[in-house]
């Protein structure tokens, strides 16, 4: 019983000192310091009673409870275990990774009253010059923390300086400054660019570029000023925009990568990589400079500088591609912001990353996810290709040639890193005679007596058939003569090492999506499809492999085998393959579950076998072999249902689609087994945590409706009940809510007139998502992206109701029409619409004429942009689907408004 002691008693002292917020304020801090070590220790008992204690106190009175935690962490007197875990309690006590949590969080420290605020705050700032480093770091953390909060809301206006002033103290120690400094990155990585004026941005460059100075003697300090800097990039946009500043900031970054300490180094060269992303267009005047510093750190320098040299170069190729798609088709307006370094650098920079491929791990094929100096170099290579096309490959063929039969493994493994790298950017007239008489040679190193070599020419295979296999091309490298050979080396090196054989599946993939557009030509394939079907399962039941990814490459590849496959020639074929699948998800539920880790492999492998037959069931579905489907239906079924039983999201995900596959396969026949899917199809659909499964089980209601029409009526209460709690949830990830909105359409087209009922409830969900759309933030990418998913789903939906209540109920439409065209109008003036949103607006003003013919002359004649928004659909440079549509809406208006 004594054990227990030291904890209640504890607890007594927190709850009498959690009371007040006056003076009793330095004796709960110092009380609080036993139930932190209490918290850490060995004694399960003990543990418990205290984390009890901690999470009372801070139910009971949080102000008091983030004070006690901060006045722990500031006093150099308290035991470092105390201290860490007060530090790592009031960090979790402002921030976390869910967004609903984090806003919690935030709220709750907003209420906190002023003056403990303030207290907590001073204390965070006298512990940037405590002794001990982790809490001088911990509390730099929680500065930013804060920050995040109050900055945004103009609080702590003051903290810029403060921290500044450290670093101008004349008294200031060294372990004060490297805090301070990052506090400051800290807290620009924290916030953004528009919370700090200007004046306080140059104050923070100055402070940091000054702490990179070589003047400064202590490391520790000139590493915390680098690591600042490049977290206050982002903020430097006007700095870099003056000339004389710009100037001094690279010239002190530069300096800085020559430093003698390698962690500096590589910090330095950090800042480059970044600089390089963000200030691309300021970077000209030291191009030559940082090349020679790049070439020095790659030839010569410790791993870890000389990748970021590296990382260097990938970050321009990245922005001088993005500048390219930019301006494709573009005659002029690229020449002032796009430098092509890359072309200029190319006759230097290519033999300096070829040489890094020379510089491979011993063993580094077991492991695909090493990252290391010659993965770097091959990384980049491949960039650069994409960056310059044919100009790259006579730098590196002379390479390859010189290397590529040398005894040493090394150059052979370097040689096919390097062909495979450069497949993609240049044109298929200049890599295809290279490709056509290198073939046999990479087919004949599938036997190379390395391990490495072998795994790099499976992968540059299938990066050939990935990129240059064009069956119905003009001069194919696969062909009649040598497609026999390539298939009988990939099926015989699909029994290799775990890595080989997983990118040789890998390469089977591409190889066969080769014939995925020109399905008559893959009539070659025919004769070869049992046994590559046969080396594929068998791949896939490989014991000797103890990662996942070989079988997951498998099943992919006999998915790809079976989506190109002729089927009038390979149906028999397909049909045995379904009941291979079966027989095996059918086994996996006998399989012995002893631990977690069983489980998870049961499932990834249900999944596996469960996506494998939801492409068997589309291939099958869509021909005149239907009738296997149709055979087996009650069978797949009985086995899907059995794996939502075993509750795991993965697996749901893969059965739902294949369920919504076996729907359109089946038709009105599906109605059968709607009683026991149901309450799996309406438990996917208020899963707010695994979203994804949300939204497929949304898509499979579409499905179900398509195939069901007027049959899923029984279903449509429930459905509809859950679609619009789902559309009112907060806590639902915004993605899903979309397809949602087409869903009802899909649920309209199926029941018709009987949708009436649900109107009521639909509509003000659907305008009040139109105008929702007038908030989103149009400067935010994704933000843009969201709005035209959800303008289409709105779209459908309306289009789908329009044409389901088409007929003696369709006056039910008239009171929402005008909410329509004004919502259509809104669309038609935002210019960041993409095509798919355009052709959804110009179908459902076609929809509204059609269903309401006569009624809506008027409304068109009142809102008349729909003129000018189909005269610009239908104009030639639009894509074919949208004109077609356009041309259709234009009838149904032209029919509706003439006059009888």
């Amino acid at each position: 019983m004594e054990k227990h002691l030291g904890p209640r008693h504890v607890s007594l002292v927190l709850r009498t000192g959690a009371k007040p917020a006056g003076n009793d304020v330095g004796d709960t801090a110092m009380d609080i310091t036993q139930v932190l070590l209490a918290a850490q220790s060995p004694d399960a008992n003990l543990r418990t009673v205290a984390e009890g204690n901690l999470t009372q106190f801070q139910e009971q009175n949080l102000p008091n409870f983030l004070l006690s935690l901060s006045i722990e962490l500031s006093n150099d007197e308290k035991p470092p275990e105390s201290r860490r875990l007060a530090g790592i309690i009031l960090k979790n006590s402002l921030d976390a990774k869910d967004s609903a949590k984090k806003e919690l969080l935030t709220q709750q420290w907003v209420s906190v009253d002023p003056s403990i605020k303030l207290k907590i705050k001073e204390s965070l700032l006298v512990t940037l010059g405590s002794s001990v480093h982790d809490a001088r770091h911990t509390s730099s953390q929680v500065i930013a923390k804060v920050a995040s909060i109050e900055i945004p809301r103009r609080e702590w206006q003051d903290l810029v300086a403060k921290l500044l002033g450290n670093m101008t103290s004349p008294g200031a120690s060294a372990p004060l400054k490297q805090a301070t400094l990052e506090a400051l990155g800290y807290v620009c990585e924290e916030i953004s660019s528009q919370d700090l004026e200007q004046d306080q941005v140059n104050a923070v460059l100055t402070a940091v570029v000054q702490g990179m100075n070589q003047t400064e003697l202590s490391p520790e300090v000139r590493l915390a000023a680098v690591k600042a800097l490049y977290n206050a990039l982002d903020f430097a946009e006007s700095n870099f925009a003056n000339e004389m500043e710009r100037n001094y900031i690279m010239k002190v970054v530069c300096e800085t990568a020559v430093s003698k300490e390698v962690e500096i180094r590589q910090a330095a060269f950090e800042c480059l990589v970044a600089i390089a992303s963000t200030y691309y267009s300021h970077l000209d005047p030291y191009m030559q400079t940082i090349f020679n510093l790049t070439a020095n750190a790659v030839k010569g320098d410790e791993e870890p500088v000389a990748l970021q040299a590296v990382e260097f170069w990938s970050a321009i190729c990245d922005e001088e591609i993005a500048l390219q798609d930019e301006y494709e088709g573009s005659e002029d307006g690229n020449s002032t912001v796009h430098f092509r370094f890359i072309g200029k650098a190319l006759p230097s920079l290519v033999p300096m990353l070829l040489e890094t491929l020379l510089k491979q791990e011993e063993d580094q094929d077991q492991d695909d996810n090493v990252w290391n100096i010659s993965m770097s170099g091959g990384t980049c290579l491949g960039l650069i290709s994409r960056t310059v096309g044919d100009a790259v490959v006579p730098l590196v063929m002379p390479f390859v040639e010189a290397n590529i039969t040398k005894p040493d493994w090394h150059c052979r493994e370097a040689a096919t890193f390097a062909f495979g790298s450069i497949l993609e950017g240049p044109s298929v007239e200049k890599l295809s005679p290279l490709v056509q008489a290198g073939l046999d040679f990479l087919l004949n190193t599938m036997n190379d007596a390395n391990s490495q070599v072998k795994d790099t020419t499976a992968w540059t295979l299938g990066r050939v058939f990935e990129l240059l296999h064009s069956p119905a091309g003009t001069n194919p490298i696969i062909n009649n003569s040598n497609l026999p050979r390539i298939i009988s080396v990939l099926l015989e090196s699909s029994k290799d090492a775990p890595n080989v054989a997983e990118k040789v599946c890998g390469a089977i993939y591409f190889l066969a999506q080769g014939y995925e557009d020109a399905e008559s030509i893959s009539s070659v394939l025919t004769p070869y499809l049992p046994n590559i079907i046969a080396a594929l399962l068998s791949a896939a039941d490989r014991a000797d492999t103890t990662h996942f990814r070989l079988r997951a490459s498998a099943y992919e590849a006999l998915n790809e085998i079976v989506r190109v496959s002729n089927i009038p020639e390979t149906s028999g074929i397909i049909g045995q393959l379904l009941q291979e699948i079966m027989r095996r998800l059918n086994l996996t539920f006998d399989l012995h579950i002893l631990s977690s880790g069983d489980k998870e492999k049961q499932s990834d492998l249900q999944a596996l076998l469960c996506g494998v037959l939801q492409v068997i069931i589309q291939k099958l579905s869509s021909t005149d072999a239907k009738s296997i489907i149709s055979q087996t239906a009650d069978q797949l079924m009985m086995l899907f249902l059995r794996v939502f039983a075993c509750h795991n999201s993965t697996v749901h995900e893969e059965a739902m689609l294949a369920i919504g596959a076996l729907a359109y396969a089946t038709g009105p026949d599906f109605v059968k087994y709607m009683p026991n899917f149901f309450t799996y199809l309406e438990a996917g659909l208020q899963n707010y945590e695994e979203y994804q499964v949300c939204s497929i089980s949304v898509g499979v209601v579409g499905d179900i409706c398509r195939a069901l029409e007027d049959k899923i009526l029984p279903f449509c209460d429930r459905i509809m009940t859950v679609l619009l709690k789902d559309l009112s949830s907060s806590m639902l990830n915004r993605s899903v809510k979309p397809p949602i909105f087409s869903c009802f359409g899909d649920i309209a087209l199926a029941i018709g007139e009987n949708f009436e009922k649900y109107l009521p409830y639909a509509m003000p969900m659907l305008q009040g998502a139109a105008e929702l759309l007038g908030t989103l933030d149009q400067s935010d990418d994704d933000m843009v992206d969201y709005g035209n998913q959800l303008r289409r789903g709105i779209f459908e939906a309306y289009s789908g109701i329009l044409q389901g209540i088409k007929g003696p109920k369709a006056q039910l439409m008239i009171p929402y029409a005008t909410h329509l065209l004004q919502f259509t109008e809104a669309v038609f003036k935002d210019r960041s619409r993409d095509d798919s949103v355009t052709k959804a607006a110009v179908a459902v003003l076609g929809d509204l004429a059609d269903t309401l013919g006569q009624s809506s002359k008027d409304l068109f004649k009142t809102h008349l942009f729909h003129v000018e928004f189909l005269r610009e659909c239908q104009a030639h440079e639009l894509d074919d689907e949208v004109r077609e549509t356009a041309q259709w809406a234009q009838g149904m208006i032209n029919q509706a408004v003439v006059v009888s």
